[in-house]
């Protein structure tokens, strides 16, 4: 996986979730977007956490 930012990771976990919201995503393509969300919210998950520690020490200075 090519290095993201959280801003495009959330914008194509967006992306999916309305796909698959709206019925855009065939059955063969299910596994496939729901594998892809799943990378990208692990990916949003850890640059809130290290965004989260970076804040945190920024303050306890």
């Amino acid at each position: 996986m090519k290095k993201e930012n959280y801003e495009s990771a959330l914008e194509e976990l967006q992306l999916i979730i309305r796909d698959l919201q709206e019925g855009n995503t065939s059955m063969d393509e299910l596994a496939d977007k729901s594998k892809r969300a799943k990378e990208l919210i692990q990916l949003c998950k850890e640059k809130l956490r290290s965004t989260e520690d970076v804040v945190k020490t920024l303050f306890e200075e």
